[in-house]
């Protein structure tokens, strides 16, 4: 992979962290990177070890989580704020990568948390995929329902 392709990809990542509550596919995706949709997905699984589609739910899910904690959104509105169309969906996904329904996580008090800048927050709870191909066929959790189950 050359220099030129990885900044295309960054890109493209870049639309995704900026824009993750508009519709975005892989197509759109690939044309701002300048690539074909095949070879974008093939290169950006390549260079950030997910494929487009995942980071961008991953993207979506931490914003959800951080509208979820506020409490003045239901789980509906904070869905389609994040830019998801569907609810089952959408909390499919969360409950895969956070460990609990959205529903659960909004109920349950994140107060300790609170003094924690949003930035470091925002580090310390993003979804960390597992080495290997296993990974592929586990869900991916960051522990963080286990630590408020043994609180």
């Amino acid at each position: 992979m050359t220099l030129e392709d990885l900044v295309r990809l960054r890109r493209a990542r870049d639309t995704i962290d900026r824009d993750y509550g508009r519709p975005l596919d892989v197509p759109a995706l690939a044309a701002i990177a300048l690539m074909s949709p095949g070879h974008f997905s093939r290169s950006f699984r390549a260079a950030f070890g997910e494929t487009p589609y995942s980071y961008l739910m991953t993207r979506r899910i931490e914003r959800a989580k951080a509208l979820l904690r506020r409490g003045d959104l239901s789980v509906t509105e904070v869905c389609f704020e994040v830019g998801c169309t569907s609810l089952g969906s959408f909390s499919s996904r969360f409950t895969e990568l956070v460990g609990e329904s959205p529903s659960a996580y909004r109920a349950r008090s994140h107060e300790a948390g609170a003094a924690i800048p949003a930035c470091v927050a925002k580090v310390l709870t993003r979804p960390v995929r597992r080495p290997g191909p296993a990974a592929r066929r586990q869900p991916v959790r960051n522990g963080e329902a286990e630590r408020a189950a043994a609180s």
